[in-house]
């Protein structure tokens, strides 16, 4: 991409969740746009998104849909992020796709950028954003990485029911309104009820008896660490919350570090604030940090049960640094390099 004064952005699944969240993001950190395209399949073409306090028509995805497009976010799904972001790229754009179609190919760059930017150089024109549970788990753990070296994660993580789409929120919505006036719940989104309950199933079970979501967790934090050798183990669990993912991180480092050092790194890091006072009731929850940008880092507590262990509790916005966020800060990145 070019370096230019400003960008023509195609929005690739614009009318959903994380689609009008990159508007909202696009517009609020005043990425030099000069011109915004809204895309979407048939079910959603011709529609309205607003954008700048303007409304914006919905066009359909085409393999015509990117002439003259410099950037183009896509947030619809791995199929046709499959199909359409090699047009894209053959058009001309570069593209930032939020699906794990290309996550793990090996030319393609996997980028947070708080913790690995000198990656996006790398890109033939795609770069991936992760899993939205890995990008905070990695901007927590990175700045401890370094200091100590994290040699061992085990991270069980409470997801909310955006991660799945405007579906899964109307759903839990309606199944929160079912149980109070006694009616019948009727699953459709999830295999069972959502609403009042915990399901430890995000995506599909593998043979290993590990969810695709699990593994997303493993392979995706190596790779972005640069760390091979890290050894990670995950159980994920939807939870009936709108907005917010939380995780709960168990770290094993080569060597010792105390609670107040791990605070006093984590204080400096970029993209986190530290919520870390349990006896003044300071710590993070996901109904507090929805809307905003940060990685929030609180209980952080020495492991008593091995000789170099940290447990943390991180929370963050799923739809913000989680995925929109995440990829308008790698297209900034990218508006910083000439002919990047």
């Amino acid at each position: 991409m070019k370096k230019k004064s400003t960008y023509s952005v195609a929005v690739v699944g614009a009318t959903g969740v994380v689609g009008t969240e990159m508007l909202r993001v696009l517009e609020e950190r005043k990425f030099p746009v000069e011109r915004i395209l809204p895309l979407a399949s048939s079910r959603s073409a011709g529609g309205e998104v607003s954008f700048a306090g303007k409304g914006l028509l919905v066009k359909l995805l085409t393999k015509e849909s990117f002439e003259g497009i410099d950037l183009a976010l896509f947030s619809a799904g791995s199929e046709i992020s499959r199909e359409y972001a090699p047009i894209a790229v053959q058009a001309g754009a570069v593209v930032i796709d939020n699906s794990s179609a290309w996550r793990m190919e090996k030319d393609v760059p996997l980028v947070v950028p708080e913790v690995n930017p000198g990656d996006i150089a790398k890109h033939r024109g795609i770069i991936a954003n992760p899993n939205c549970s890995t990008i905070q788990m990695v901007v927590a753990l990175k700045p401890l990485h370094d200091q100590v070296r994290i040699t061992r994660i085990v991270v069980s993580t409470y997801q909310s029911v955006s991660g799945t789409g405007k579906e899964a929120m109307d759903e839990l919505e309606e199944q929160c309104r079912q149980v109070f006036s006694f009616g019948e719940v009727k699953p459709t989104v999830y295999p069972y009820q959502i609403a009042f309950n915990c399901l430890p199933h995000i995506d599909e079970f593998l043979p290993s008896g590990y969810t695709k979501e699990e593994m997303k967790l493993v392979h995706e934090t190596q790779k972005i660490m640069g760390d091979d050798s890290i050894r990670i183990t995950a159980t994920t669990v939807r939870v009936p919350v709108f907005v917010g993912h939380s995780e709960s991180i168990n770290i094993e480092t080569v060597k010792e570090l105390a609670v107040t050092e791990a605070r006093a790194i984590l204080s400096m890091a970029p993209g986190v604030q530290l919520y870390d006072d349990p006896s003044h009731g300071l710590y993070p929850l996901p109904i507090d940090v929805a809307g905003t940008d940060a990685v929030y880092v609180g209980r952080i507590r020495k492991d008593e049960s091995i000789p170099h262990g940290l447990n943390l509790w991180v929370v963050a916005d799923n739809l913000r640094k989680g995925a929109a966020l995440n990829a308008i800060q790698i297209a900034e990145e990218l508006t910083k390099v000439s002919d990047a």
